[in-house]
């Protein structure tokens, strides 16, 4: 029985991924299930099967089946199938579905094993949900499950960092009633937030309370610059002074690093004297650095997005010119780089300036977060010194710096290295001159673009169908109509076949340009090569006629398909657009084609155009069509209209 249930949940597995390419839930799946389950009985078992360890990676179809399994008679759903289905959604960070899918699991007042409630509140923590973790941990804690201390540590440290510091005190006080270790990062995250918003005698009071329950895996030299760097950033420097005696007093051996961070806040504070007497003691009382020991914190802070603190305890051990090695400076550009990129920049430099290089994907995260925060000087500052130093090197490092140049503006800089990158003898692929092709075009430089084309197949680099795309749309969009469709043309017989992007460009351009036929030849060439295809491009060009005020060429191509449920959307445009231009009569007329040829889409016409009165700014022209449309004998009488109908000016008529 359970080799035949395995077999079978491998079956639906293959269904299911098999019949989704794009990992969405359709009609079609449910039909094959149907059918499949006709033959065999449904179990929790099954749909556990199914969902682990087949639909783990995708959430979409393990939803899907879920809640099509909840749908079969006599089928309910288990602790075992809502483990299953947590467990994929954890996997692919599903926050929402998460918490809706606790929920109903407390709404059914089941229980679930401690496992799955632990990976929930790891994934909502990632999610920066750190609320909706602690009171998923608190109704844990209620059910008598324990959450172990990793669990209890991440989400200390998380509630810490993102300023929750009264409810991460309560999750410390439960850990230490109930013996709970902690780790150097929960810990040393908590009293680094805490001692902020708090007197040193509260922190040094909880400090005491964990030495006295035996903190024998706490880094103490970590946790007392973690402290001390807390108190500098919210100015009460002296304070943080007098802490490093108390922590020393308490064997917790501040090191080095804590020492100069006092002292550079007292500099700061234009406090020298207190300065040097800081650096003295460090000199007498201070502990070297232990390398490792940071780089593990860092790790681990990165690796449990702490980046904020990361940040922070990176800034410390730069700005004195501690030892650091490159793995955890790329780490902290990387992880920075998406809170801080100003920081992140920094980092960069330094590590630069010690004569060592960024990684490739270093370097491509740091750009894409400048990009992102428009840093466009910084990013070419960065490029430029790294071009001083022979950085970039191969045809990998030169796509990477041109790209990012594109998506900055910076295209004469682009086309610069592009030139460069050449000179060395290295050959350009086509994605990199997509790039550049698509930053001229979005700059207004088509001359350039067009210059680019003439040089990217002069040197033997063959365009692919986004190169021809990219010309031809902007041709298109700049009153080129001609060139474009020789392109379309060029592109055609190069063996390339044509997507929506090319034609509805194209269509959109003749359009603007009132080349109705040369439009109509083209669309043509569409249906003529995939009819499919042809549908999807239909309404961008009876959006494109219309808008041109060419109606009855629009109505023509309609014409010219078969009426479809899925064309329903082009009739209705043209029937607004009729609407709008006061061409009443010849909406009537269309939809008494439509009437004639499909009556069944006549039927879902009426009923859109009725519930378009919901969203329309100018209704009484609708309501209008309408009344023609009931004297023709094509809509039925909807109350809803008819109300709006013996309310407006038109009622009269």
């Amino acid at each position: 029985m359970k080799r035949c249930e395995s077999e079978y949940a491998k079956l639906i597995s293959k269904t299911l991924v098999s019949a989704a390419a794009t990992r969405c839930w359709t009609p079609t799946l449910e039909q094959k299930l149907h059918q499949l389950s006709f033959r065999n009985s449904l179990s929790p078992s099954l749909v556990a099967r199914v969902i682990d360890p087949h639909l783990l990676a995708h959430h979409t179809l393990a939803l899907g089946f879920f809640n099509w399994a909840s749908q079969q008679p006599g089928f309910a759903h288990t602790p075992l199938t809502y483990k299953s289905l947590l467990n994929s959604l954890s996997i692919s960070r599903q926050f929402n579905s998460i918490e809706r899918l606790l929920k109903e699991v407390k709404a059914q007042k089941l229980v679930l094993h401690s496992s799955v409630y632990r990976s929930a509140i790891a994934s909502l923590i990632i999610g920066k949900r750190t609320l909706n973790a602690f009171w998923t941990y608190n109704e844990v804690r209620q059910l008598g499950l324990e959450m172990g201390p990793e669990t209890c540590n991440s989400l200390l440290a998380a509630l810490a960092s993102d300023n929750y510091v009264g409810h991460a005190r309560r999750v410390f006080d439960e850990m230490t009633q109930r013996g709970i270790p902690f780790s150097t990062i929960g810990f040393g995250v908590f009293m680094g937030k805490l001692c902020r918003v708090s007197e040193l005698s509260v922190s040094l009071s909880l400090f005491d309370e964990v030495k006295r329950g035996g903190a024998s895996v706490v880094n103490g030299s970590i946790v007392a610059l973690l402290m001390v760097d807390g108190l500098c950033r919210v100015s009460r420097v002296s304070e943080a002074f007098a802490l490093l005696d108390e922590l020393r007093s308490r064997d917790c051996k501040p090191d080095f690093i804590a020492y100069r961070v006092v002292a550079e806040a007292f500099r700061l504070d234009g406090r020298t004297l207190e300065a040097e007497k800081v650096l003295k003691s460090k000199r007498k009382l201070g502990v070297a650095p232990r390398a490792n020991d940071y780089r593990e914190v860092l790790f681990g802070l990165i690796s449990e997005r702490r980046n904020s603190e990361a940040k922070e305890l990176g800034e410390a051990i730069i700005g004195g010119n501690f030892p650091i090695e490159d793995d955890i400076l790329n780490a902290l550009i990387g992880s920075v780089s998406a809170i801080d990129p100003d920081s992140a920049t920094s980092f960069c430099r330094y590590m630069i300036e010690k004569g060592r290089s960024p990684t490739i994907l270093t370097l491509s995260n740091l750009s894409k977060s400048l990009c992102k925060n428009g840093k466009v000087d910084e990013l070419l500052e960065i490029f430029l010194v790294l071009s001083s130093k022979d950085y970039f090197s191969d045809v990998e490092s030169y796509t990477m710096l041109v790209s990012f140049l594109c998506t900055a503006g910076l295209v004469k800089e682009a086309y610069r290295f592009l030139k460069e990158m050449k000179r060395k003898g290295f050959v350009p692929d086509v994605s990199l001159y997509n790039s550049l092709m698509e930053a001229c075009c979005r700059e207004d430089l088509l001359r350039p673009a067009k210059r680019l084309w003439d040089e990217m197949f002069a040197s033997g680099c063959q365009g692919n169908l986004k190169t021809y795309n990219t010309l031809i749309q902007k041709l298109s969009e700049s009153g080129e109509a001609e060139d474009a469709i020789r392109l379309f043309q060029h592109m055609v017989e190069k063996g390339l076949v044509p997507d929506s992007t090319t034609y509805v460009s194209l269509l959109e351009g003749l359009c603007q340009e009132t080349k109705i036929e040369a439009a109509c030849e083209i669309f043509n060439k569409c249906i003529q090569q995939d009819i499919l295809l042809a549908k999807t491009v239909l309404t961008a060009l009876v959006r494109s006629l219309c808008k041109e005020g060419h109606l009855l060429a629009a109505s023509k191509v309609i014409q010219g398909l078969i009426p479809e449920p899925e064309n329903a959307s082009c009739h209705v445009l043209l029937l607004r657009y009729f609407v709008e231009a006061g061409e009443f009569q010849m909406a009537i007329e269309h939809m008494k084609w439509i009437k004639e040829t499909a009556p069944s889409i006549s039927q879902v016409l009426s009923s859109e155009i009725v519930a378009s009165l919901s969203y329309s700014l100018k209704a009484e022209p609708i309501l209008q069509l309408l009344r023609l449309m009931k004297e023709n004998d094509m809509v039925h009488d909807y109350d809803t209209w008819m109300d709006l109908w013996n309310g407006s000016s038109f009622g009269s008529i």
